[in-house]
């Protein structure tokens, strides 16, 4: 059945602004005048009034983490925990209202230390307060850090003899016993040791997490970092047609690179909704977390500047990897040393244009460091968001002059560069209004001004969620843009973007959430 949209601000991202838009078989059928489409329309049309509404293409998302998403919907939610008494008390209500066996892990998400008055990472002594008889874990907002129990450290026999592995540490007490804070590869490669989900505990939480996403006027989403047990739900998902999103899955190229080589079917190709796009790798850890790895000590520091995850070759190795298998590659980057190790095995490896390297997050990343990019075909995909959420965290750590050029996209702009942004999810919501509203208006949550030379304008932003972000993917024939034979995937807004004051983007809501020319979300 073919559906008609009009009556509304259609936004194209091409140099059509048509009346209308006529969708047929799940593709943009034709643009013009409602009256003309009608001539072209099946006689069992149906009529889609915006009633002034706006009609976008749908946002894209460049990257998150999917399964993340879906694994925290039931852990303890510590956003809003302002100091550690707060920590316990959540964690203390969660074992009860859950009646958690004591057998089983308790773990929650999204503490923030720069948030919490004690200004510092909870330790082994905080959890112990809750108790001694669950193991305990926290994960800190940004994902790379984290603090475990007495209990735990006990399990897994971490003490005073067990030394930092490569790329990470683990927090100490005087004496140099562990003191269960965990950082980087220390806290990542325990991850790895806890219990993995099986499909069935899986799959509801994930249908609630794609959801999530739809509600955002998101319609194609990544997994940022797909390992073997990743990779087997998602098989299954797709096996039994559970998937309501486009998801594009990067595996990870370190410990799981078989995943691709073994299944040719989701090799680059969308199989019921989902499809592997390339290899992930991370260079770096987080700049509000004092880990990412700078060329220039951190602010108030004599010599620390972070750290590298790998040493130069092991990057290498990793960019060629993926250039001989002509893989996408995308690298954790947030500090501009990070940033050049990247460059410089892209340099290393040879034309890396045909792969479109994307550097994820670049934080830090120079303006002298974005020609060689171009050169490269490298895309910086931002966390423009960092502007508001922790930009005042940044202007404390790296000082004025380096915290207002984070997030450079005029200068990527300046360039020619493609670029995208997003949000990391689940370490922010996927909320593409609010990021749009952080590259164009560049402030801090205290309402310091976070670097008036990297705005750029309404409709940059937009095209850094819409198609520049399927030009990410490979996907700019497809989506990005309302065009003929493109795929009918929209998002209808109550408010235009372009128009409203520049502070307003924000409030806009997404009201309804169109796949491929059917309605899979709507506002209630």
């Amino acid at each position: 059945m073919d559906r008609l949209f009009y009556n509304g601000t259609i936004i194209t991202l091409e140099e059509e602004n048509p009346e209308a838009v006529l969708c047929r078989d799940g593709l943009i059928y034709e643009l013009g005048n409602k009256d003309d489409l009608l001539k072209l329309a099946s006689s069992d049309v149906e009529y889609y009034d915006l009633k002034g509404k706006v009609l976008i293409p749908a946002f894209i998302d460049s990257h998150s983490h999917l399964s993340n998403l879906a694994l925290t919907i039931n852990l303890v939610q510590l956003n809003d925990a302002k100091c550690f008494d707060d920590i316990v008390h959540m964690i203390s209500d969660f074992i009860k209202e859950k009646n958690i066996p004591k057998d089983k892990f308790v773990i929650g998400f999204g503490y923030d230390h720069n948030n919490l008055i004690e200004k510092q990472h909870p330790t082994a002594d905080v959890l112990d307060k809750v108790s001694s008889e669950y193991p305990i874990l926290i994960t800190h907002k940004s994902g790379h850090m984290g603090c475990v129990n007495t209990k735990v450290l006990k399990m897994f026999g971490i003490d005073k003899n067990t030394k930092d592995v490569e790329g990470g540490k683990y927090g100490r007490y005087s004496d140099g016993s562990p003191n269960g804070y965990l950082e980087e590869n220390a806290f990542i490669g325990f991850q790895t040791k806890l219990p993995a989900p099986n499909v069935e505990e899986f799959v509801p939480n994930l249908l609630k997490a794609q959801e999530v996403y739809l509600s955002n006027g998101i319609t194609t989403v990544q997994d940022g970092f797909v390992r073997e047990n990743e990779f087997k739900i998602y098989k299954a998902l797709s096996d039994m047609n559970k998937l309501l999103v486009d998801v594009v899955g990067y595996v990870d190229l370190k410990d799981n690179h078989n995943i691709l080589k073994d299944n040719p079917d989701y090799n680059k190709k969308y199989k019921n909704r989902f499809k592997l796009g390339g290899y992930k790798i991370f260079l770096d850890g987080s700049p509000q977390g004092k880990t990412a790895w700078l060329s220039k000590p951190y602010e108030g520091e004599s010599e620390y500047k972070g750290y590298p995850i790998h040493d130069d070759s092991a990057i290498d190795n990793f960019v060629k990897t993926a250039l001989n298998e002509n893989q996408q590659i995308l690298a954790h980057c947030n500090g501009d040393a990070a940033s050049q190790q990247f460059i410089d095995a892209c340099q290393k490896a040879g034309n890396t244009k045909n792969i479109r390297p994307v550097m994820v997050h670049c934080q830090t990343l120079r303006p002298d460091q974005i020609p060689d990019m171009v050169s490269l075909g490298m895309i910086p995909s931002y966390f423009v968001a960092h502007t508001y959420y922790w930009g005042d965290v940044h202007l404390k750590n790296l000082g004025k002059q380096r915290a207002l050029k984070i997030s450079p996209a005029n200068t990527a702009i300046k360039y020619g560069l493609t670029y995208t942004f997003h949000q990391d999810t689940p370490v922010l919501p996927p909320d593409m209004l609010r990021t749009i509203w952080c590259a164009v208006n560049r402030i801090s949550k205290d309402g310091n001004d976070m670097g008036k030379d990297e705005r750029i304008t309404p409709e940059q932003a937009l095209r850094g969620v819409t198609i520049n972000a399927a030009a990410q993917y490979f996907e700019e024939d497809k989506k990005g843009s309302i065009k003929k034979g493109k795929l009918a995937n929209f998002a209808i807004l109550d408010n235009n973007p372009l128009t409203v004051p520049h502070m307003e983007i924000c409030n806009i809501k997404v009201l309804e959430t169109i796949l491929e020319g059917k309605t899979v979300w709507c506002k209630n």
